[in-house]
């Protein structure tokens, strides 16, 4: 069902769950509204001037506190396999260490490596080890069906296993401080081989999802100004220029369109102009933009330099 956004095997368990229940309420909601309709019709003053005076009826007490007894216990069921089948990891899974912390998310894995942003194989399972280094915290991946609390005095576990290839969002569901609202970060889903490279490749090895549109060894000479300025200074590490979703918004159609932003606290939209750019590459952190982690460092352009960056984002159409 790619109307409601599943990206995980456990997005297809949890929307089992949730459709079997709505199923049950709709058909029950339809039989119980009928049913009110019938007796006030039927059971009318105009129809029964004298009422009937019913003493009980022992078979209809019995259906009616079975069936929902029988009804609810399924519910019980059907969810708690469900949660069964979540908390056990597979043998296979590769276990990677969530640590939350005021007002970030940060990943290790088996070998090591660090990052900002959770990178997984498609089709494999990942183990989530989900700890707090501080306060409370609500680790949650919507696209998965996925919600786990970070504790800073346990280690909570669960898995998932990615059904589709992209960028997915990572948000904290408990308050946890004044910048809560800007507690976010990424799942980036890419192929095993992708997944692999990274993995094994060494601190110099490419993040998976950072394909660029550039040569391995490009002069910059033949490159536009502005393209060669934001590549020497690290820009397209988070940042596509065709429209590939990466850590951070891609740059390909973004002058002119409308841009939802966090300032503080506070949710604007504003209009993408040369303004707006200046801004976001000198101040990134005083505008986030909604969806995407906090962690944009500030770039040291000269003027000129700032001007040729920004002439050729205007480019990017």
């Amino acid at each position: 069902m790619d109307w409601m956004n599943q990206a995980a095997i456990s997005a297809e368990k949890s929307d089992a769950v949730f459709f079997y229940v709505f199923g049950l309420s709709v058909v029950f909601l339809i039989f119980i509204t009928a049913l009110m309709i019938y007796f006030v019709v039927r059971y009318s003053k105009k129809r029964n001037p004298v009422a009937s005076q019913i003493d009980g009826h022992v078979g209809l007490e019995i259906v009616w506190t079975v069936v929902p007894l029988v009804l609810f216990l399924s519910i019980f069921y059907y969810g708690w396999t469900n949660y069964e089948y979540m908390s056990q990891a597979p043998r296979d899974a590769m276990a990677v260490k969530v640590t939350a912390r005021q007002w970030s998310w940060s990943f290790e894995y088996p070998n090591g490596k660090q990052s900002k942003v959770l990178f997984a194989p498609l089709g494999k399972p990942m183990k989530m080890e989900v700890r707090s280094a501080d306060v409370v915290h609500g680790f949650f991946i919507p696209s998965f069906r996925l919600k786990i609390d970070a504790m800073p005095s346990r280690t909570n576990t669960t898995w998932f296993q990615a059904t589709k290839v992209g960028s997915f969002d990572i948000q904290c569901t408990v308050i946890c401080g004044v910048d809560h609202s800007l507690m976010l970060s990424k799942v980036i889903v890419v192929p095993e081989e992708e997944f692999k490279a990274w993995y094994f490749g060494g601190e110099n090895a490419p993040e998976p999802g950072k394909t660029l549109p550039l040569p391995a060894t490009p002069d910059p000479k033949d490159l536009p100004r502005g393209l060669a300025l934001m590549t020497a200074n690290s820009c397209l590490d988070c940042h596509s220029v065709d429209g590939k979703p990466m850590v951070g918004p891609t740059l390909l159609g973004l002058y002119g369109k409308q841009q939802q932003v966090l300032v503080g606290a506070t949710l604007k939209t504003m209009i993408v102009d040369e303004a707006y750019l200046r801004r976001a590459i000198t101040n990134p952190m005083d505008e986030v933009v909604r969806g995407y982690p906090p962690a944009m460092p500030e770039a040291s352009f000269t003027p000129q330099e700032l001007d040729e960056v920004v002439s050729y984002i205007k480019t990017l159409k």
